[in-house]
């Protein structure tokens, strides 16, 4: 039998603060899209995203991102 090749996705975390004061903590974004010059800028899109995701699963409005800050 041939090994089986696992591509194992590796994530950095982030603590978000949206801009009515809550937080969020441990927020994972794929590491792999934060390469490149922008270096964590993606980062508050792919987590502006998540947060889209889930207002519209949920029915609330989604919380503007404040300050982003890798864990």
């Amino acid at each position: 039998m041939g090994k089986k090749s696992s591509k194992r996705t590796e994530y950095v975390l982030f603590n978000v603060t949206y801009e009515d004061g809550s937080q969020r903590s441990n927020r994972r974004v794929p590491s792999d899209a934060l390469q490149g010059l922008e270096k964590d800028l993606p980062a508050r899109d792919i987590i502006a995203e998540q947060d889209r995701e889930v207002a519209e699963k949920s029915g609330k409005p989604a919380l503007a991102i404040k300050t982003l800050v890798r864990a």
